[in-house]
């Protein structure tokens, strides 16, 4: 092979392979400390090393001749991915739960194995609900605007009142692993706690009482809150459309830390707006990074830019639990945290 032939090779190799290495593409730059149990086990790193989402283009580009491709919930994991990566591939990682921005059926019919990272941020989100509920509940961020802006002038007997917990009916939708452990915090602030889900959570009643809600449409006539925790399917796109939004009762509140499109965006803020709800309370969008323009002039809602699993330890047990599954992928194992 001539010089010229040999470096041009070279060139159209992804960046950061090595001739014969298991090559590990990571779409985000993160942390050392969590990329390091991928260099001590001999596989080749390719790290984009950015904050934000690559583009697509250098997204497929990059993926080519990928053994495994640790993925970011911004990422779409689709059949054209999948390709681009070619017969190389044989693991996908993500740095979440969630994995509905992966097309399942398109892995399997490639043989390509996911992972996710469950159990690991379950008690940071749940921790994060009951902080949304309570800044929204108690008015929090009205209050600290007041403060900011110089306008308070000293207490009042009817300033910012907000919504009492005790005895407040809540309804938690999606009574998995998040969903129960947010229904064991409001359960402590001694709110009558309800629950939807495909089955009943025995576990969940016997350790606080909880009542299972069979009919979604039902419980929510007689909910003073509702908190969404369940995952995004066809099924559960829009769960929350503008009927089921007015039929909560006038003044209730609405949390989700789950995903945006549970939430039909345009009818919520339509039923803020006119007051039929009385506030809600969000970590996550219909179309992230994306907000409605129509809630964030309203001071009824509070808004997080996606902080549910935003703790030093929970995101570095994700990244253990990506590391690990794609190490034992490619020694020929099955992680206990593959996804189906």
């Amino acid at each position: 092979m001539s010089g010229a032939a040999e470096r041009s090779d070279r060139s159209a190799a992804p960046r950061g392979a090595a001739a014969g290495a298991a090559r590990v593409l990571v779409t985000r730059a993160l942390p050392e400390a969590w990329l390091a149990p991928l260099r001590e086990a001999g596989l080749t790193l390719d790290l984009i090393d950015q904050d934000e989402a690559p583009e697509r283009d250098e997204l497929l580009a990059r993926a080519r001749g990928a053994t495994a491709v640790w993925v970011m919930l911004g990422d779409g994991v689709d059949a054209e991915l999948l390709d681009a990566a070619g017969p190389e591939l044989r693991v996908v990682a993500t740095f979440s739960v969630g994995y509905d921005h992966i097309d399942l059926p398109a892995c399997r019919e490639r043989g390509v194995l996911v992972a996710n990272t469950p159990e690991a941020l379950t008690e940071a989100t749940a921790d994060l609900a009951m902080a949304l509920l309570l800044a929204l509940a108690r008015r929090l961020s009205e209050g600290e605007a007041l403060l900011r802006s110089g306008g308070w002038q000293g207490w009042g007997p009817q300033q910012l009142m907000g919504f009492d917990l005790v005895g407040a009916r809540v309804l938690v939708v999606g009574p998995g692993r998040i969903g129960s452990a947010f229904a064991r915090r409001v359960h402590a602030f001694e709110a009558e706690v309800h629950y939807h889900g495909r089955r009943p959570n025995p576990a969940l009643e016997e350790a606080i009482g909880a009542r299972f809600e069979p009919d979604l449409d039902a419980a929510l006539v007689r909910s003073d809150v509702l908190s969404l925790h369940a995952p995004l399917t066809p099924q559960t796109r829009h769960l929350l459309d503008a009927r089921r939004l007015r039929s909560l009762p006038r003044g209730a509140l609405v949390v989700n830390t789950a995903r945006g499109p549970l939430i039909d965006e345009a009818a919520l803020v339509d039923a803020l707006r006119d007051g039929h709800l009385g506030g809600a309370a969000l970590d996550v969008y219909e179309r992230e990074p994306e907000v409605h323009p129509g809630l964030v002039p309203l001071s009824n809602v509070v808004l997080l830019p996606h902080l549910g699993s935003a703790t030093r330890g929970t995101r570095a047990r994700m990244a253990a639990l990506v590391t690990d599954a794609i190490r034992a992928v490619l020694r020929g194992e099955r992680p206990a945290n593959l996804v189906g």
